[in-house]
């Protein structure tokens, strides 16, 4: 072997070793040592509010979602504006503007900084609570490895550019996920999520009032008695704001395959439910969860739950662990 072959062989080994140092760093029971009864403080504090909170359980799993679009799961999404900052961070964004569970996040890491000083990370806890909400209220479980670490930047401009809106088309959602490393498969089982939660009419009154963008013109995807339901029973307005939907109407506190029934009715509340039926791919993996038993369903969302969990995260001596998850330290 010439010299320059090997030299290449000697920085492909280091690369390699590299990656496998870096994704090493992010393991199931990070906190073993340095903080032992971490998860189980997560854990047990979700149990002791979500099931009088049921309601809270969907934000908090979106708000995973809304973090890691965003510069990877760095809890970047829970940064407050501070006095010296010249932007807006992500929780001014509109996407973000209906968020809930701060308070709930804030709480978790108060009782984590008493046990620990500075060793969990608010990204960890994001991750953590999302799944433990979601088991609380009977949906699936998934392993949540542990040690992201938290950013320092949050920008309202990047979340207006990452995170998916309601009126996004199949061809925008598709990019966006393949930016973040996540498949068809992928966005078919994640937007799972809106089997549970509530929505805002604003986010989707479009395709009621004004589809053709002239102030006028109803959404021929959407099914007319689904349609007619939400103008006179819902939002009886375009520009209500204080009304909710719940996005899997009848079935909004379980976790269960009734969103991907009304895909198929066309009855997916906003543009990018009903963007999921407009391609063969996704419309085929809709159809074979359907035809499925339930355990499918919560085995392969949580495998992209995994999935997204990886998205971009800060390891090892990147970012830093805050004291408090609105500021950094």
């Amino acid at each position: 072997m010439g010299y320059s072959n090997m030299m290449i062989m000697v920085f492909l080994a280091i690369a390699i070793a590299i990656v496998g140092f870096a994704e090493a760093q992010l393991k199931l029971g990070y906190y073993s040592e340095s903080c032992p009864k971490a998860e189980a403080i997560v854990e047990s504090f979700v149990h002791q509010h979500i099931p009088h909170a049921q309601s809270l359980a969907a934000p908090l799993l979106r708000m995973q979602f809304h973090d890691c679009f965003v510069r990877g799961c760095d809890a970047s999404v829970l940064l407050d504006r501070t006095e010296a900052g010249n932007n807006d961070t992500e929780k001014t964004a509109n996407p973000n503007l209906t968020l809930r569970g701060f308070g709930f996040i804030d709480g978790v890491k108060s009782l984590l900084e008493e046990e620990c000083p500075g060793v969990v990370s608010c990204a960890d806890i994001i991750a953590l609570v999302a799944r433990d909400s979601v088991w609380t209220i009977g949906g699936p479980w998934w392993p949540v490895t542990t040690g992201r670490r938290d950013g320092r930047i949050s920008n309202e401009t990047e979340a207006l550019q990452n995170i998916p809106p309601p009126f996004s088309n199949f061809s925008s959602l598709q990019t966006i996920f393949v930016s973040k490393g996540l498949d068809l498969k992928d966005l078919v089982l994640l937007s799972g999520a809106h089997t549970i939660g509530v929505a805002h009419c604003p986010s989707f009154s479009e395709r009621l009032y004004n589809f053709t963008g002239r102030g006028y013109g109803q959404d021929p995807s959407l099914d007319s008695e689904y349609a007619t339901n939400l103008m006179t029973r819902k939002c009886t307005t375009p520009t209500d704001n204080t009304t909710i939907v719940e996005m899997d109407p009848g079935s909004h506190r379980t976790f269960d395959l009734s969103y991907y029934k009304l895909l198929l009715k066309r009855r997916g509340l906003f543009e990018s439910d009903a963007a999921l039926t407009k391609s063969s791919t996704t419309l085929s993996y809709i159809k074979e969860l359907v035809n499925g038993p339930l355990e499918t369903f919560f085995a392969e969302f949580s495998k992209s739950m995994v999935k997204m969990g990886d998205v971009e995260v800060l390891t090892g001596s990147a970012g830093e662990i805050r004291k408090q998850c609105a500021f950094v330290n």
